[in-house]
């Protein structure tokens, strides 16, 4: 049996390497790492990310709008495709982390899990308002282009509410905790 430090790694300083501007006007490089007390009040910024945890907005990828919600999209089709194939969809649905229960809104009594509803739809066409009209402009799909969706809903109920939450929001909930 190894000893207490088995399988434990030592972490070095992190070293760094960069000129700093001398009395003389010119600058030097050094390289020491960091466990050691001392200031670098050298004069200059090191910037974002040079062990500074101002504004580290350069480290993160933002996504966009859309393509959080082709993200949510996809979420949604394997959750659903999941829950269909599940042979224990209570299961599922816990491990998943849906509650059973849910707080009312309105300060009722909490809502209960009672329903788990699949809807599908068929895009056939897109309506927008005209411009100058009160009339919508209608443009149908051609065949290929009609497109399936298929949604999700958990219905909560009491005594005095009924309330279905939408899978997206459910999704969209999970990914902002």
């Amino acid at each position: 049996m190894a000893g207490a430090g088995a399988g434990r790694r030592r972490v070095e300083p992190m070293a760094h390497d960069h000129p700093h501007a001398s009395s003389q006007g010119h600058g030097h490089g050094h390289d020491h790492g960091h466990g050691h007390d001392h200031g670098h009040g050298h004069g200059h910024s090191h910037g974002e990310g040079h062990n500074h945890a101002a504004h580290g907005g350069h480290l993160h990828s933002h996504m966009l709008p859309q393509d959080h919600a082709d993200e949510l999209r996809i979420l949604g089709a394997q959750f659903i495709d999941g829950f269909r194939e599940a042979k224990d969809k209570a299961a599922y649905l816990r491990i998943a982390g849906v509650p059973l229960e849910i707080e009312d809104p309105a300060g009722g009594p909490p809502l209960k899990l009672v329903d788990v509803t699949l809807t599908t739809e068929w895009q056939v066409g897109t309506a927008s308002p005209s411009f100058g009209s009160r009339e919508l402009s209608y443009l149908p799909f051609p065949g290929e282009m009609i497109s399936e969706r298929t949604n999700m809903g958990f219905v909560y109920v009491s005594m005095d509410a009924k309330r279905v939450t939408d899978l997206r929001d459910f999704l969209a909930a999970l990914q902002a905790s």
